[in-house]
This record gives C-alpha cells, structure tokens and sequence, in this order.
C-alpha cells in the first residue's frame, strides 16, 4: 500500500507488484483497466475488498476515523460492498442484516449511458472467487451472486453485472448529468419492477471540474486583481464579467484588454501546437530540413476551434470530415478563416479508435490545410493545460445521448471559450442560448451513415454562418464587442456551475449527508435498526402477494377538470398480514395524454380512514388540482418504512 499526499487528504494506492507475490499475483496491477476478463475482475477484487482492509489498516496506523460513507463509481470498487458485509457477518449479522448496514451508507455512481460499458463477468468466473475453497462462512456464493443478477425482463442470466451490482448495494445512486440521470432511470427500470422509469431511485450530480488546474495563470490572475473571489463566485447578476468599466466598484476588465488577452492565450496554444507538430513529424522520420513549414502552421489572430478527448466511437472524432470539401472551403475561407487543433489518444486495444485517428492525420498531412488543422498526439494533461485557454470554440459531437457528462467543455468554458456541442451530457442541461452554440441532433433517423452526414452538415453550418461571422465581426476599434458578450456571459454563467466545488457540495448535501445519517440510525443499539430493517422487508416480501386494491370511490371533479377541482378518494385495500403502517397508499394522478397514459404526475398519500375484518381497510383523502384538462388518476400501494430512501425500493407495488 503506496501512501501519496494530496493536499490534505491521503491518497492511497494498492501494489500488487511486491516480492512475496507469485508471478501472477504481480501482474494484477499491471496496467489501468485490466486486460479484460479475468485480469480485470481480479482487479475490481483487489480495489473493493482490499481497498476496504487498507482503510482499515490505515486507520488503526494514523488513528484516522472509520469512514462513514463508501461512494463506489462504476463497479470498479463495487466488491467493497461485499467485504463490509462480511466484516458484519464476522460479528454476529446475517447476510440480509449486513446488507441493509451496508447499503444504507453506500452511494453508486454510474457513468456510462451504454450497457456495452458496464463491466459485465460470467456467474461462472465470479463463482470461483466466492465458492469452493474460497467460500467464507456466512457469505453464500449464491447471494453474492443474486447482487449482480441480471435477473429481469431483457436480462442475461449467465452474466454477473457490476452496475446492477452497485445499485443493490447502494442506498443511494446518481447519473453524472440531468440527461445521464434520465437515461440511467430508463437502463436500470427492470430492477424496480412496477415503477414508472421517472420514478427509478437514480438521481443526478453534474460533473466539474477543478479550476485552479485548468484556468490559465494569465485569466487567473485578472480575474484575482480585478474581479475578486465574490464577484466570481457570485450569481450572474453579481457577476463581475458582466461590469462595464463605468459601473460597480473597482475597476473592470474592458474589452479590449479581454480580447488581448485571449489573444495572448490562443498565440501561446499556436507556439505549443508547432513545438509538438515538429516533434511528431521528427518522431515520424522527417528531417529538419523537410519541416520549415511548420513556423506558418496556425495563427494567433485566427479563429481557433479545439477537439481533444479520448476517440471511442460513438465521441466521433472523423465528423468534421464527412464532408473533406466543405470542411476545406472553412479552413481556407479568404475573410473568415477556421484553423482546427486536434488532439486524441485511443485505447490500446481501441483498433477502431486508431484507425478513427489514422483517417485524421490523413487529412492533417495534405499541404493544402496543414497550416489550418494539426493532429497532435500522445494527448496529456500538459498539452491540455495550453489547448482549453487558447481555444475560441470548444467542438464536442458525440453520438446523443451515449456522453454522459463530458467535462473538457467545462475546462474551455473556465477560460472563456465558447462551446459548439450537441446537446448531450452537461450541455443539455446549461446551454443558454448565448453561452455557445448546439449542433442540432438526427434524432430519429435509424441509418448512421444518414445520421453522421445530417449532423454534420449542421455543424457546418453553424460554424459558416454564425460561429465565423461573430468572431469577425469588429467594432471600430478592431474587437468583436457581440463575441466578447457571449464570452462574458460564459464566465460569468458557467464559471461558477462547473466548479468541482459546486459538485462535490451537491454531493455531500444531496448523498453523503443523507448516507451517512442512514447509517448511522442503523447502526445505532448494535445494529438493532439494520436487523429489524432486514425482518421487515423479508415479511413485506413473503406477504405482498396479498395486497390489493380492491375498490375505489372517487367524486368532485367535474367533466371538463379545471384548476381548483377537489377529487375526493376513498380506496378500499387488501393487506393480508401486513398492518396499515407497513404501506402508503397513493392517489397517482396528472395529465393524460390522448392515449389515455397519465404523462405527468404526483403520488400523493392519502390516509387511512377505517379498519374492517380480514386485513381489510379503508384510505381516503382529497387532491386539488393543480391544471386545468385532461386528467386522469389511479390508486396504488407500496411499502413504508423510515429505513427505506425510496418507495421503489423494493419494486413491490399494487395498484389499482
């Protein structure tokens, strides 16, 4: 165990590479991600059980506390989950008692859109580092194994998942966007069968990212001297981008110092861009001789559009090539010319990826553009940190909805960058109108090669008719006051929202707080909460076969239901053996659509009213409405319990 001190906070980091190890055993931290299969299993093995008996051993070295929250991302660390439960199981807990410990001070994060990016392992191969010789006492394989089951509508059987995983273990879960949250619901609704996908327990944190890394020293530091950390931090309203010289206290940042310095900025990314081209071609066998060309390659007066991120796919990093001619008619523009920095790096064993890039690079070695667009390679944070200040425009044109959050756009945002990007991952949520530009979306056309070509057109468009135009469009004193507006209100609007800051206090506020009380409330009396937690969900499950809803009256809403209309409800249910405190019965109700489908709607609880023999009562309550038209209700049970985060929970539900 490596120890590395970030800041404050100790990082630490697991070596299996150490004398004592067989051969094997030092190959499993061989390289990031595994090489698949087994390696990677045995990989996601060491970081979650082992990763939990380090911070143990840290904290009985240093005296540190015990955490209280395990956030999981993925299912890379997912198998902690499983070693805290039989830590539990070691102390007198049954697996059901562990598990609810466990999860309520758990939260999952997903980050793909895609099922193809969930590490996903045969039952068979996960049974072999639970079962056999390997089985601990208390920790059946088989309920080890039910954690990653994908055991619902459309599901694979033989396949042990690490995200379905994640979300048992996890009392809390969250996508890393608005639209990654929503797509997420909709991924992982088979768990919680009965439930609406809007209704599916997964929530969503933006991502940020960590400004002092990435905003240039140059902004930094007017920001520093002429704008102060309030003014930065601030609503948009207080915003100090948004001062002119004449207005506020203290002096402001004019136009044409801002636009000198994003001169300044782009002329330093046109410096580093030429010192890694030469060296690329030096690396390719060129002669010094053969490269004085590259002292004219890009300019620091022109508008400079950036495109850097790894090269899967389904990111597209050949669009702006679907169309060689147009792209060239941009680049080579007599009044309005485009210049194109590139950067990339595949995964090793991305073939796709590396053939995506050759494609590029083709097109980056004809000498009719080369001083307009380079490919730079071996992509690193270093060349980021000069390629996000220096860039005007910020291109990103992933396949919607498979980026499900995207942070290099933030990085430019930081710096005063306009963003060009489908509406995909955070730019779906914070695109404004005046903060960039949205390449409009295919969305419906099923031929990719269609899709591709639509969409790149647009962007083409785009960048001809409006991005181009701004940029070039000068006021008497040779600055693009409407650009420099926009650029403005970038800072001023999407400073503050990118900010780690911002998303590490969602976090905390909206998951670990919650996590943490939850865990403690079960872990308080020895655990007494968590085992009575555990028995009551088992006799939930073993008696909800007899909940039903078995009538409804309902009366006071009137033909054509307008805003105001008091619908009274009274539902008569079945519990069984349950009691009336077990479950809450819902009025479900909303707009309807022409297809008679509730689209929009509320659960409102309604009360119990009368107790009859046999498990039978009665519920009734009011519900005003809150819209005039169609309007449709229904009444459904679910289970209540203060220990359970979400009335989905258990995927039990009744409805009428």
């Amino acid at each position: 165990m490596w120890v590395a001190a970030v800041g404050r906070v100790p990082l630490l980091l697991l070596d299996s590479n150490v004398p004592g190890n067989d051969e094997a055993a030092r190959k499993v931290t061989d390289r990031l991600y595994g090489g698949g299969g087994e390696h990677r299993l045995q990989q996601e093995l060491l970081l979650g059980v082992g990763g939990v008996r380090a911070l143990r051993l840290w904290s009985r070295l240093t005296g540190a506390p015990e955490p209280e929250v395990y956030h999981t991302n993925e299912g890379h660390a997912g198998f902690l989950g499983v070693e805290r439960i039989r830590e539990l199981v070691d102390g007198g807990l049954t697996f059901d008692e562990a598990l609810e410990a466990v999860r309520a001070a758990t939260v999952f994060t997903t980050h793909t859109p895609v099922p193809a990016g969930i590490d996903r392992f045969a039952r068979e191969l996960v049974a072999q580092y639970f079962g056999g010789d390997m089985t601990v006492e208390g920790l059946p394989v088989d309920r080890v194994l039910d954690l990653g089951a994908e055991d619902y509508d459309g599901g694979d059987p033989t396949v042990f998942n690490m995200a379905v995983m994640g979300l048992r273990l996890g009392g809390r879960a969250n996508g890393v966007s608005l639209l990654h949250g929503q797509v997420s619901r909709g991924m992982f609704e088979g768990l919680w069968p009965g439930f609406d996908a809007r209704e599916v327990p997964i929530t969503s944190v933006t991502n940020g990212v960590h400004s002092p890394t990435w905003v240039d020293p140059a902004l930094a530091a007017v920001q520093a001297e002429r704008l102060g950390l309030d003014e930065l931090t601030a609503d948009t309203a207080s915003s100090g981008w948004l001062r002119t010289s004449g207005s506020g206290d203290g002096p402001a940042v004019a136009d044409d110092e801002l636009w000198a310095l994003r001169r300044e900025m782009r002329g330093r990314l046109v410096e580093e861009a030429r010192r890694r081209l030469r060296r690329s071609w030096r690396e390719r066998g060129a002669s010094p001789a053969e490269l004085g060309w590259i002292d004219d390659v890009l300019s620091p007066d022109v508008l400079t559009i950036g495109f850097a991120r790894r090269v899967p796919t389904y990111k597209r990093l050949t669009l702006m090539l679907r169309d060689p001619a147009r792209l060239k008619a941009l680049l080579l523009h007599p009044e309005r010319p485009v210049q194109l920095v590139v950067a990339g790096k595949s995964h090793p064993a991305d073939d796709q990826g590396k053939r995506l890039i050759q494609q590029l690079v083709r097109f980056t070695d004809d000498p009719e553009v080369r001083h307009r667009i380079v490919f730079l390679p071996n992509y690193d944070i270093g060349m980021a940190q000069s390629l996000y200040p220096g860039c005007d425009v910020w291109l990103n044109n992933p396949l919607r909805p498979l980026e499900a959050s995207g942070t290099s756009g933030m990085k430019s945002a930081l710096n005063g960058g306009l963003n060009l990007s489908i509406l995909d991952g955070w730019w779906d949520e914070w695109f404004d109108g005046e903060n960039g530009w949205a390449i409009p979306t295919a969305d419906g056309v099923d031929d990719p090669d269609r899709r591709d070509d639509l969409e790149a057109a647009a962007l083409y468009d785009l960048v001809e008719h409006q991005v181009a135009p701004r940029f070039y469009h000068r006021t008497d004193d040779g600055v693009p006051g409407r650009w420099l507006e926009m650029v403005r209100h970038t800072l001023a609007t999407l400073g503050p929202k990118v900010q780690a800051t911002r998303m590490v206090a969602e976090y905390v506020t909206r998951l670990y707080a919650p996590a943490a009380a939850a865990g403690r409330a079960l872990a308080a009396d020895a655990l007494a909460p968590a085992r009575e937690l555990a028995h009551w969900k088992r006799s939930v499950r073993d008696g909800w076969s007899r909940v039903r809803v078995d009538h409804v009256d309902s009366s006071g809403v009137s033909e054509v239901p307008q805003v105001g209309d008091r619908l009274t409800v009274r539902a008569y249910v079945s519990l069984g053996d349950l009691r009336p405190d077990d479950v809450e019965v819902q009025v479900v109700h909303g707009r309807v659509t022409e297809a008679d489908v509730i689209e929009e709607f509320t659960a409102q609880p309604i009360a119990l009213a009368e107790t009859y023999e046999a498990g039978r009562h009665a519920f009734a309550g009011e519900v005003v409405l809150e819209a005039s038209g169609p309007f449709g209700y229904t009444v459904r049970v679910v289970p209540k319990h203060d220990g359970l985060p979400s009335a989905a929970e258990l995927g039990l539900v009744a409805n009428a």
